[in-house]
């Protein structure tokens, strides 16, 4: 079988192709064949080594995971002789989780992974697209967030994976929701849902008059110094990013005031937690209530052409890599 494997930090040529024997399931396991994944913002960092604490996570002077890819969608093609969630055939998406692997033609996973079955109504590139930006944005705004009906909301970042997903995840929640992106994309955050839009090189909604319960950061670019100036007395400022800048206002909030700087690592959360929401998100995609947001696709020969896409930082919602 054929996977993608790095070897040191760098531009996205230091991505190889290499020849690996398909592994075989343990007991707990199943063998998926990878029919589409993705390529996120996080995997690009990973690739890069930067910004440099975050080797900290991925490796002082080499990466720790040789093979990225967190999103998948595929068939299950073997099970371990002690599975019993899934069985041979089904057709499933999810994550590959921490461990990353998913940018090989095939991949191991114990049976309580998370993966659910196919949205009926979504094909493997759709379905695979869509797991990351709702698992990142449903725990930040639900939970740490703390969203309630009648809300306002700020997302900041809006038309990228997250951001895109956390528009939606709003809506569902029922907040009045203003997306802030770039020119460009105007119409497709208005196309998710949001009730206002803010082009953020022509106004600084800081400046506008208005406050905000919470204001979700999507991309990590702002500073909660000056987000908190467009918070109501009790809002929240959520950072996705968790860049060092937001550590000490976690910190200080924490001990002082009601406007709180907040963070979360939702991908570290308990499988089963996630497989929870996952199955909410499989269910909103069949009721038409959560969309997939697909920027470009690539062949999975072309990988390293995605990433110099990502790398760019523009990306609208999700770059997929289709693997056949």
């Amino acid at each position: 079988m054929k996977a993608i494997e790095y070897h040191s930090y760098g531009s996205p040529e230091v991505l190889q192709i290499v020849e690996r024997e398909i592994p075989t399931p343990k007991d707990n396991e199943i063998l998926v064949k990878v029919f589409a994944t993705t390529v996120t913002a996080t995997e690009t960092t990973f690739r890069q080594g930067k910004p440099y604490f975050s080797r900290l996570f991925t490796g002082l002077t080499k990466p720790k995971i040789k093979t990225l890819g967190e999103e998948l969608a595929g068939e299950i093609i073997e099970t371990g002789k002690a599975v019993t969630l899934f069985k041979k055939g089904d057709r499933i998406f999810g994550t590959a989780g921490p461990t990353f692997g998913a940018n090989a033609e095939y991949i191991t996973l114990p049976e309580d992974a998370v993966i659910v079955r196919l949205p009926s109504n979504l094909n493997y590139e759709e379905s695979a697209s869509t797991c990351d930006g709702f698992l990142t944005a449903l725990p930040f705004l639900r939970d740490t967030g703390k969203i309630k009906q009648g809300q306002k909301v700020l997302i900041y970042g809006a038309s990228g994976s997250v951001g895109s997903s956390a528009i939606q995840v709003a809506k569902y929640y029922g907040a009045e929701v203003t997306g802030v992106c770039s020119t460009t994309n105007l119409d497709l955050v208005s196309s998710l849902g949001a009730d206002h839009v803010i082009d953020y090189k022509n106004e600084d909604f800081t400046k506008n008059g208005q406050q905000y319960d919470i204001i979700f950061d999507a991309v990590g670019k702002i500073k909660y110094s000056k987000a908190k100036k467009a918070l109501t007395k009790e809002g929240r400022f959520l950072e996705a990013g968790i860049g060092l800048n937001v550590l000490g206002h976690v910190f200080i909030t924490a001990l002082f005031g009601k406007k709180k700087a907040l963070i979360a690592t939702t991908g570290l959360r308990p499988p089963a937690e996630r497989t929870k929401d996952l199955h909410l998100l499989k269910s909103l995609l069949e009721e038409g209530r959560i969309k997939p947001v697909i920027d470009k696709t690539y062949t999975f020969s072309n990988i390293a052409e995605a990433h110099r896409y990502v790398d760019q930082g523009h990306k609208k919602g999700n770059v997929v890599i289709r693997m056949v």
